[in-house]
């Protein structure tokens, strides 16, 4: 996974010097939280695509801003929340008027059985969740424990480490049981099956087939249940998987167009200049000078 440290290492430093802890005294490694209200007062948030290596939240309590992941941009109001997973592209919009919070987390902060309970490690999860109302009460009041103990410094850093860990892991929960935006039914094990294998093998190879032959299924089996789950054939989510990691590549590397494709498996930066020419409608390089225009802030 490429990650964009220079974007990230700035999201890093907006948490330090806004005021919160961070790498000093009364730190907590692996956990920074930060309100919207201090992000502005600090710096302008990167305004370029970043690819980070931790989980961001994020939720307003008052105005309403735009948020791009993944290159999707969602709008958020108060009461919804953003989460983020480790290598999604994630890109500010306008923060003015919006007042909220921010925390990023590391997977290895959660314990165990929490991280395997909200999936920590999906990254096919919601991005946005939208609480009713008894769910949102519930939310704003563990994000303001979390945030209290974070800014407190009268325990011991390991009890302390505890008590947040454990405040994560209430917030995380909750957000977790929420149902996803698209509300869909259960996937069939067979399309988890293949989305699983096409995460991991995307850059290997691209042939339905392949899949199909270390899975045990025919091609028509797989295509069927990738369409009753994603609305589109196994071949076409293959096809796209592969254009969403070279998009977050060309956004948050600065690594030749050419030896992106390599990385991806393709023979020639001409085929792979082909390959998502035809299905973006622009070249690779059109895309990183479009994605690379700042946005405001």
């Amino acid at each position: 996974m490429l990650v964009n440290t220079r974007q990230d290492d700035i999201m890093g430093r907006l948490f330090e010097t806004a005021g919160e802890p961070f790498d000093g005294r009364g730190s907590i490694g692996g956990l920074e939280i930060l309100t919207l209200a201090r992000l502005r007062a600090s710096a302008a948030a990167p305004a370029l695509p970043f690819r980070s290596d931790r989980h961001c939240l994020l939720t307003l309590t008052s105005g309403s801003m735009q948020h791009a992941v993944d290159f999707t941009s969602h709008s958020l109001g108060p009461g919804q929340w953003l989460w983020t997973r480790p290598g999604q592209v994630q890109q500010w919009g306008g923060l003015e008027g919006a007042e909220g919070t921010v925390i990023r987390f590391s997977g290895g902060f959660l314990d165990s059985d929490t991280a395997i309970g909200v999936c920590v490690d999906d990254p096919h999860a919601p991005v946005l969740r939208t609480p009713a109302s008894e769910d949102h009460a519930l939310l704003r009041a563990a994000t303001t424990q979390l945030q209290w103990e974070y800014s407190a410094d009268r325990l011991a850093p390991e009890t302390r480490f505890e008590v947040l860990r454990h405040l994560l892991a209430v917030l995380v929960l909750r957000l977790a049981s929420l149902p996803g935006a698209e509300g869909a039914g259960e996937p069939s094990e067979v399309y988890l099956a293949f989305r699983d294998a096409v995460e991991r093998d995307f850059a290997n190879t691209r042939r339905l087939s392949d899949y199909a032959k270390a899975l045990a299924y025919s091609p028509r089996t797989l295509s069927r249940a990738t369409l009753a789950a994603a609305g589109m054939p196994a071949k076409e989510f293959i096809d796209r998987r592969v254009i969403l990691e070279a998009k977050r590549m060309l956004a948050c590397s600065a690594a030749p167009a050419a030896r992106i494709g390599e990385q991806l498996g393709f023979t020639s930066a001409t085929n792979f200049n082909k390959f998502f020419t035809q299905r973006t409608g622009t070249t690779p390089i059109a895309f990183r000078t479009e994605v690379a225009a700042p946005r405001d802030v």
